[in-house]
């Protein structure tokens, strides 16, 4: 994998309230990316960025909601990519 590459499939940590929560029951964390990337391709950037042994990986597509705009026409916000990586028990991240 290229280093460009990388750091292009993880776009931001997303640091909800469940997100908090999973990250200490579970040892879960949650981020956004790249709608292209793959779970083997999010694992190996996770691991890479962070220094950390991921066990799992689980995706899910987020489809952009209907808003109305000022001109009282239709619009949406965009489509986005969530993955919620589970880590090893000894690792963890000190975003969240």
């Amino acid at each position: 994998m290229k280093k460009d590459n990388t750091y292009s499939i993880i776009i931001k940590p997303l640091v909800t309230e469940k997100g908090t929560h999973q990250s200490q029951a579970l040892n879960a964390y949650s981020f956004e990316v790249a709608t292209w990337a793959n779970k083997t391709q999010i694992k190996q950037a996770v691991e890479h960025i962070y220094d950390v042994k991921v066990l799992e990986v689980r995706t899910s597509t987020r489809h952009g909601k209907p808003r109305r705009t000022r001109t009282n026409r239709m619009s949406a916000t965009k489509h986005w990519k969530k993955a919620v990586v589970v880590l090893h028990e000894d690792h963890h991240i000190d975003l969240f």
